[in-house]
């Protein structure tokens, strides 16, 4: 089997432009009031369903060093049958799911409507930008085959 090409050294002017995506996403979820920890949290559902090790291992850490208890990260994947998250973070839990699956043909007017009734504009908008970059940065990290080893 031969080597992946490193999608960061083979094109690092691209990569910095992706790290630069990703900062100004992180900014925009900031200036919307959504905790980091959450958008951790955030990136990690969608890190899950995409089966990218690397970024499920890096986010998971994140979340716990911005304060995430390991109980919600534990049921992240079954989020739908606890307790742990609020009307607001369900919502946005539910749309970086829909963008997630978008090959599945579009983000559902359900998932929008829900989002709307809970989450500001800038809070949707801010949470979009988070999809689409965590997304991103998964299919370059599975793409390159980042190693996940202990």
């Amino acid at each position: 089997m031969s080597e992946r090409i490193s999608l960061d050294k083979f094109s690092p002017a691209m990569y910095r432009t992706m790290a630069e995506l990703d900062r100004h996403a992180g900014e925009a979820v900031e200036k919307a009031g959504i905790s980091e920890a959450f958008s951790h949290l955030l990136r990690l559902r969608a890190s899950q369903i995409n089966q990218c090790a690397f970024c499920v291992r890096l986010h998971t850490r994140d979340a716990l060093t911005s304060g995430e208890s390991s109980d919600r990260i534990s049921v992240l994947p079954a989020w739908r049958e606890t307790g742990y998250f609020s009307e607001k973070e369900q919502a946005a839990l539910e749309l970086v799911e829909a963008i997630t699956l978008i090959a599945d043909g579009q983000v559902p007017d359900s998932v929008y409507q829900q989002a709307a009734a809970t989450l500001s504009s800038d809070q949707i908008a801010a949470i979009e930008w988070l999809a689409i970059v965590i997304n991103a940065w998964n299919r370059i990290a599975i793409a390159s085959r980042y190693p996940v080893i202990p």
